[in-house]
């Protein structure tokens, strides 16, 4: 299977690890961030409080001093109101202030400078009215109209203008700390929800590929299940055609051999006749032989053993070339086959090469087109005997009225397997013959070239142990075309099929 088990467990896991990754560091930033911004939002409160209070102040001081000089200058009491809700007060807001300014560290206030003028100006302040109380109103308003009070009072608004634009600057800054914490937190989740989007989409990725992958492998196996029995069937048709083909050729061989025999014994028959004509002229001491005597024995001698003897060499030479042809197939089958790779096209050219000055002599030509089906791993000895006896068999059988063409072309077929088909324009096979031609010592047609009958049949045998099958489609006249259908792996053929 292309996408593994073990692959596919690396990947989750590896998708995994890389989801929980990012889930963690967003979860850290966030609560980085989350603090950072709590630390922020903490101090601005601090920060708004104290200015809060100094504003406060600031006003709490205005009500009281107008209320000092209103009454001061009217001298109606309805001025005391103010002044005594701002003194009453101010205790409280200056305990407040004391406080915010405590409980920061962001801005620097002179705290101690602060309400020594406090105290100074609510002195100041007490002063005069008890004295107006008192009716003693010029006296009280000669403290006023003495600078000490306004400049401690002045001196006051500046230290809490100061304290409040100091304070106006740090929040606009911890505004913007804010500001630019959650802009951050917000992009990080963004990037993170991205980055976890990604590997989900990934993990989906892989979870598809390997569903993808056992639904193929469940699909073959299905397929492979439901071809088992056409495969049983097939290799039992094998079988049997295997033992038909066995049977064939006992036949074929016993035939083929019985003929020189029965040619040799007549012959011999023959010999044992002249000898006798012979030995009636040799041995014809006690006379003188005969004319006829001496006629036949001449006839013996010049005619009937020299023809005797050249059938029996003559069947001799016939059946070593059978019993050679036998044994040679015979060899083919037991040859240990040696896969290795092969350029189906180099191979191809290299044997055109062979029969290049035969086929130009004549005019022909050899075309071999292979296109991306060039490369397998197969028996090259095998091979090159396959396409040799083919070649040959293209130019030994060529037709007389025109030059040869001869075209090799291969295509894949399935998954497994190659087809190559040879094709020529010579004679042609009729139809009769397609399978006759591939038997031991079977020949069709015209017999005007030299053989035994054996090409075709060592091909077929060939082909047949490179885990093959070979065809031809012919008709006479119109040339043929032989149809090879190999794998393209032989070692992972014979692996596959137990052989």
């Amino acid at each position: 299977m292309p996408f593994s088990h073990t692959k596919f467990a690396r990947s989750s896991v590896l998708m995994l690890l890389v989801g929980a990754g990012v889930l963690a560091a967003i979860v850290i930033a966030s609560v980085i961030l989350s603090r950072m911004t709590q630390s922020y939002f903490d101090d601005v409160v601090k920060l708004r409080d104290l200015r809060s209070a100094s504003s406060d102040m600031m006003l709490y001081l205005r009500a009281a001093e107008a209320g000092q000089r209103g009454y001061l200058l009217t001298r109606d009491d309805e001025f005391l109101a103010p002044y005594t809700a701002a003194t009453q007060g101010m205790a409280r807001q200056r305990e407040r202030l004391h406080r915010s300014y405590s409980n920061q560290s962001a801005v620097a206030f002179p705290m101690a400078q602060f309400e020594s003028l406090l105290d100074r100006k609510l002195e100041e302040m007490k002063s005069t009215v008890e004295l107006a109380r008192e009716g003693r109103f010029d006296e009280a308003n000669d403290i006023v109209r003495n600078e000490s009070g306004r400049e401690i009072m002045d001196a006051m608004s500046a230290q809490l203008v100061t304290l409040v634009r100091d304070l106006d600057e740090r929040l606009n800054t911890g505004v913007a700390d804010l500001r630019d914490t959650a802009s951050a937190l917000q992009w990080f989740t963004i990037g993170g929800g991205l980055v976890i989007m990604v590997v989900v989409g990934g993990a989906i990725l892989v979870v598809a590929q390997h569903v993808r992958e056992l639904s193929r492998a469940h699909h073959e196996v299905e397929e492979l299940n439901a071809g088992l029995e056409e495969r049983v069937n097939e290799r039992t048709e094998d079988l049997i055609q295997a033992n038909r083909e066995i049977q064939r050729y006992a036949y074929i061989v016993s035939h083929d051999l019985r003929a020189p025999l029965v040619n040799i014994m007549g012959f011999t028959s023959e010999l044992d006749q002249t000898l006798k004509s012979i030995r009636a002229y040799v041995l014809a001491d006690e006379r003188s032989p005969s004319e006829d005597d001496i006629r036949q024995a001449r006839l013996a001698v010049e005619e009937d053993l020299p023809e005797a003897i050249s059938f029996i060499r003559s069947s001799t030479r016939k059946m070593d070339g059978l019993i050679n042809a036998i044994l040679k197939i015979s060899r083919d089958g037991r040859r240990e086959l040696k896969p290795e790779p092969i350029d189906l096209k180099d191979l191809l050219e290299a044997t055109a090469n062979s029969i290049n000055h035969q086929v130009t002599e004549g005019g022909g030509e050899v075309t071999i087109a292979v296109g991306n089906a060039r490369r397998l791993v197969t028996d090259r000895f095998s091979l090159e005997q396959v396409f040799g006896n083919l070649f040959d068999n293209a130019v030994k059988y060529k037709h007389p009225d025109r030059a040869l063409s001869l075209s090799v072309r291969a295509q894949p077929a399935g998954r497994n397997f190659l087809r190559i088909e040879v094709a020529d324009n010579g004679r042609g096979i009729a139809p009769e013959d397609h399978e006759r031609i591939f038997e031991l010592f079977r020949r069709s047609g015209l017999q005007d070239s030299p053989g035994e009958g054996i090409g075709l049949a060592h091909v077929r045998s060939l082909v047949r142990n490179l885990g093959g099958e070979i065809t031809v489609q012919s008709t006479l006249g119109s040339g043929s075309t032989f149809i090879i259908r190999l794998p393209t792996d032989l070692s992972q053929y014979v692996r596959s099929n137990g052989s």
